[in-house]
């Protein structure tokens, strides 16, 4: 049998993405949970903040940007990014591309 080729970057990414969906489930179940037992036990206190909102709100941050890294910025990834700012940065200085002539 044949050994499985891959592409680092794509296997990376795969992985990265893979980590951050495991992240998202995990943070919606724990804090559903959260609001619940607080639902069925301190609801009554009236004018407070509920506690989970703490939570809910900082590991939500949390996850947030774990996404961007794994899914990318606007669409884009951190190479994708890097590339273009590459390239501005050359357009600036004049300097021609190497790869151009592959393009």
């Amino acid at each position: 049998m044949e050994p499985l080729q891959r592409d680092p970057y794509l296997w990376q990414k795969a992985k990265s993405r893979a980590k951050f969906q495991s992240h998202l489930f995990t943070y919606l179940w724990v804090n559903a949970l959260l609001w619940a037992i607080w639902a069925l036990t301190d609801r009554h206190h009236t004018g407070e903040i509920p506690w989970p909102i703490w939570s809910t709100a900082f590991w939500g941050v949390g996850v947030l940007l774990s996404g961007l890294a794994a899914y990318g910025y606007g669409g884009l990834s951190r190479e994708q990014r890097t590339q273009r700012e590459y390239e501005r940065l050359a357009r600036e200085r004049g300097v021609a591309d190497p790869l151009d002539k592959y393009r």
